[in-house]
């Protein structure tokens, strides 16, 4: 009853119904709220924090700032908002400025993009067979739906886009702020209001142990100093039975993808693959290859009750 009666009160203000509509459909700083809805921060930095404490919103620290979303366990906010007419010129204007900022956002990060020459989308700049590999994937998810999924590396949010529709939460980490600017851009536009994403380093993943269904690396591994490390560390916050994929290359002979493209490995054997993921305590990993112009390999392989290393 106190639970419930906190949300009552934290929800029933205009401006702050206006807030969880708009995180309702994506992640937002606070100051891109300021511009969405012309307050002032301090005002609504109040806000969202008595949002945030009754449970409203999930509140995200990234650096020195923090994103606002509504979290899909968070059932009282979604029947609230459902209730919300859709055409109220209020909240249409509110949505008319939001896509506003996100584009203004998107068009901030691309330009650091090109300034840095980042390759944002190796799949197409190594010109792979992405309907192939997005199929692959696909086929290698739980034929059930998973409750939580986690995308190490998630870059501009394409994986996290793929599998919405197959999972209650997916959730992806990278460690590039422009690159998440772009994954939160490409999310919101979509209306994808189950999946979010955060800054994280690979190898110290801010999750508790067994916290995911799925882990997916989506050609993430070629870049890791210590591969081994990376996938203990996806081992770690998966279930029991949890399912990982790792997708990436394959051994290739293609040397200049380690200078022009920074890549430092070139390409995984399953070998390599299933001894490293043994020391994780996972299962032998089963391959399914995806041909293109570089060989693409999916590895699927399950979280044991007990992991080998303990």
């Amino acid at each position: 009853m106190d639970h419930l009666l906190t949300q009552l009160r934290a929800a029933a203000e205009p401006t702050r119904l206006r807030l969880l509509a708009l995180c309702a459909r994506g992640a937002w700083c606070v100051s891109d709220l300021v511009a969405i809805l012309g307050q002032s921060q301090p005002r609504l930095s109040r806000h969202l924090k008595l949002l945030a404490e009754a449970g409203l919103l999930r509140r995200t620290p990234e650096g020195a700032n923090a994103w606002f979303q509504v979290p899909p366990e968070a059932e009282f906010a979604h029947q609230l908002l459902a209730r919300l007419p859709e055409a109220e010129p209020m909240l249409a204007a509110d949505r008319r400025a939001a896509a506003r900022v996100a584009a203004e956002r998107a068009r901030a990060a691309s330009d650091a993009f090109r300034r840095q020459g980042a390759e944002w989308d190796e799949v197409s700049a190594l010109g792979l067979p992405a309907e192939g590999i997005a199929a692959a994937l696909l086929e290698a998810l739980p034929p059930r739906r998973a409750t939580r999924l986690l995308d190490i590396g998630c870059g501009t949010g394409g994986l996290l886009e793929l599998v919405a529709p197959r999972v209650a939460e997916a959730v992806g980490v990278d460690a590039s702020r422009e690159m998440l600017a772009l994954a939160r851009t490409r999310l919101a536009e979509r209306g994808i209001a189950n999946a979010s994403v955060r800054q994280a380093d690979l190898y110290r993943l801010p999750y508790a142990d067994a916290a995911f269904d799925v882990a997916t690396l989506q050609m993430v591994l070629h870049y890791a100093e210590d591969p081994a490390a990376a996938l203990a560390e996806a081992s770690r916050v998966l279930r029991p039975g949890g399912l990982l994929l790792v997708v990436d290359l394959a051994p290739h002979d293609r040397a200049e993808l380690l200078t022009r493209h920074a890549h430092r490995w070139p390409g995984f054997d399953d070998a390599a693959l299933a001894g490293w993921l043994g020391s994780a305590g996972c299962t032998a990993p089963r391959a399914a290859e995806v041909a293109g112009a570089l060989p693409v390999r999916v590895w699927r392989a399950e979280r044991l009750e007990m992991p080998a290393f303990a």
